[in-house]
């Protein structure tokens, strides 16, 4: 992966030639699909057939006698070339003699959304459900552009609702409402899908139980199935979240994961539907949440159905900025398995953020979790990819321009992830930013696409820096918009930060060696014994399995107590440094698409500096240390920001004041979190 430094970042920094250079006008609503030509022409410039010997959704580009063909193994395969051609014109790529095969690397590629029936979003920063629940009718218009951007990268798949499912979705009126949005994505490749809540017979149907072997309650599901395929005939199948975080499942009757999964997988297969039984579970009582999938799903190894799938999160606690993957991946050698990402961004700055996630998920795909020997890399133990969707009604779907990078870099590492994040980072400035007229393509790389792209593939690290440095995680509180390292709200340890951070006066970071939870023995050889020892752990990784004196030594020389301050010192000044190149490209982009990126980049200098006066200001307090000389002093006190709290719109959005700093309420007394 290619790394970039302050230093680098600066070197991006180039002089305004605007002499000649008038920018586009453009405002984000097109997405990655502004600078090639619409889907119908591209279609109308080729000869299209059906090559049975290809691939189902596989195509191939190719140049005959002066005709340009694209044959497919299927309908969708050939929508999948026509947009290849689209993005390869764009890319400056569909030259003379273009000889491009491909197929999926998996064949379910799906985006999850969490929006709820009352049309607002669970964790969605882009405005109120784009689906527009409680309208009269489906918003056509705006289903159509999201199938069109979907199958442009290869999505084929749509889990409509949020994982904390309301059983109204399966009442007859909201079916004959997937149905039209389900007529609608059809069109683009799309199956559709459902999340369900455990509980829905009891809840629609008065049954008394939701026991998966009860006749009764395999009875419903059967049924209900039948109700949903006549109304959908390929329809996808069920997404399930149960007994995690208080909902309800097969464990509250003695049952196990599988037991509940082959129930629906039983109701779905006549129909050819799968079930995505996720894997996202963890009880309050546990000494260490990251072990609890392992603990749950391991022993049922080679029980569930052949159309079940477990879905999995890319690491083992919650979407943090920076986790080491799952060590389930590594685990289960007879289940499927399918990858669980978030491409909204709950634990980075929501869309107020830039936070590139291409380098995130590259990360974790390229692992190798030594299941089957070296090279058993996390992208080929999943058979199946799912993405958080970060959508809504926003007009630009995202909430931020460079929120759709996210999106993109999703779909094309769900189609191929041996794709690399610079790649993709390079494929979504090029398509999304019009070059200006009368400016060359050598003056648009050089003065834009190169500089914008420097700052994608720096940002990632730069939101671990200035929030969550050295293997640090879960220091939020509230909406998972900034820090509280000192929460000590119930209800429950295990949504507290000091359950994460375990700072005293002595040290800080969560034992999980074999003297502490053990976690490391989830982990196949030689990573186990990687992790566990203090000389070969990754250094930013280290506080997330190791807890350390505050004057441990680090490999630059520098206590670990110093090291924390400087990364968070340096997690504001990347985010300077962006600001200052960003101020650079102005004559090379319109000027709605530069003062968006310019007010939401001075939000995320100030949150940054907010993070580090929270986290750098409580871990001083507890370990009694001065600040080394080379960090910048602290903003606002600690013992301030202890007795405040964010404020947040109606929709969960943090508030801001004229200089676009949080605005923080007084805590009253009963309200108070403090160690």
């Amino acid at each position: 992966m290619r790394a970039f430094s302050i230093a680098a970042l600066a070197g991006l920094l180039l002089a305004a030639c605007t002499s000649s250079a008038r920018p586009a006008e453009q405002d984000g609503t097109d997405l990655w699909l502004a600078a090639g030509r619409p889907y119908s022409e591209v279609l109308a410039s080729v000869q299209t057939a059906i090559d049975p010997a290809l691939p189902a959704e596989g195509f191939h580009i190719y140049d005959v006698d002066g005709s340009r063909h694209i044959d497919a193994g299927s309908e969708a395969g050939l929508r999948y070339g026509v947009y290849a051609l689209q993005r390869a014109e764009a890319l400056g790529q569909a030259g003379p003699g273009i000889d491009l095969q491909e197929k999926p690397f998996y064949d379910l590629r799906l985006l999850n959304h969490w929006d709820n029936l009352d049309d607002t979003v669970e964790r969605g920063y882009a405005g109120l459900s784009m689906w527009e629940w409680t309208a009269p009718d489906v918003p056509e218009e705006r289903i159509r552009h999201y199938g069109e951007l979907c199958a442009s990268v290869g999505i084929n798949g749509s889990v409509l609702n949020n994982v904390n499912s309301n059983p109204l979705v399966l009442d007859a009126e909201h079916i004959a409402r997937v149905a039209k949005i389900a007529d609608i994505l059809r069109e683009y490749g799309i199956k559709t899908y459902l999340s369900i809540k455990w509980t829905s017979p009891i809840a629609l149907d008065g049954l008394k139980s939701g026991d998966p072997l009860d006749p009764k309650v395999r009875a419903w599901w059967k049924d209900k199935a039948a109700e949903i395929y006549a109304a959908i005939p390929d329809f996808g199948g069920f997404l399930v979240k149960a007994n995690s975080e208080g909902q309800a499942g097969p464990q509250d009757y003695g049952r196990t994961h599988a037991d509940g999964a082959n129930m629906l997988a039983e109701a779905l297969k006549p129909y050819g539907g799968i079930v995505m039984w996720r894997a996202f579970v963890y009880a309050p009582t546990s000494p260490d949440r990251a072990n609890q999938a392992v603990e749950e799903f391991l022993p049922l190894d080679g029980q569930f159905a052949d159309n079940v799938i477990v879905q999995i999160k890319n690491g083992p606690v919650d979407f943090q900025p920076r986790e080491p993957f799952s060590p389930l991946f590594g685990k289960l050698h007879n289940t499927k398995m399918m990858m669980e990402f978030q491409i909204t961004q709950e634990y980075l700055g929501f869309s107020n953020h830039l936070a590139y996630h291409g380098t995130t998920w590259e990360e974790c795909l390229d692992a190798d979790t030594y299941r089957d020997g070296p090279g058993s890399t996390v992208a080929k133990m999943v058979t199946a990819i799912a993405g958080v969707a970060n959508t809504g009604q926003d007009a630009n779907f995202c909430g931020y321009v460079f929120a759709q990078a996210n999106w993109y870099a999703f779909g094309r590492l769900a189609w191929n992830p041996e794709l690399s994040a610079e790649e993709i980072a390079d494929e979504w400035v090029r398509q999304t930013f019009l070059k200006p007229e009368g400016l060359s393509d050598k003056k648009f790389d050089k003065k834009f696409v190169e500089p914008v792209k420097g700052i994608l593939m720096a940002s990632r690290e730069a939101v671990v820096d200035y929030e969550m440095p050295l293997g640090l995680h879960h220091l939020f509180g509230g909406t998972h918009y900034g820090p509280i390292p000192w929460d000590r709200m119930p209800p429950r340890p295990d949504w507290q930060p000091p359950y994460y951070h375990q700072a005293d006066s002595a040290g800080i970071g969560f034992d999980r060696t074999d003297t502490g939870s053990g976690n490391v023995d989830q982990y196949n050889e030689p990573l186990r014994s990687t992790f566990a020892n203090l000389e070969t752990c990754p250094e930013n990784l280290l506080l997330w399995f190791h807890h350390l004196p505050w004057d441990y030594k680090l490999s630059s020389g520098r206590t670990l107590w110093d090291e924390i301050c400087l990364h968070y010192d340096t997690g504001i000044s990347q985010v300077e440094a962006f600001r200052s190149t960003w101020e650079e490209l102005k004559p090379y982009v319109s000027a709605s698409l530069f003062e968006e990126v310019q007010t939401k980049l001075l939000i995320q200098r100030n949150d940054a500096e907010w993070w580090r006066d929270a986290c750098v200001g409580y871990f001083q307090k507890v370990s009694g240390l001065p600040l080394p000389a080379e960090v910048r002093p602290l903003r606002v006190p600690v013992d301030t920001l202890m007795k405040s709290l964010l404020r947040s719109d109606k929709l969960g959005m943090p508030v801001f004041d004229d200089e676009y700093r949080v605005v923080m309420d007084k805590m009253r007394p009963f309200r108070r979190r403090m160690q």
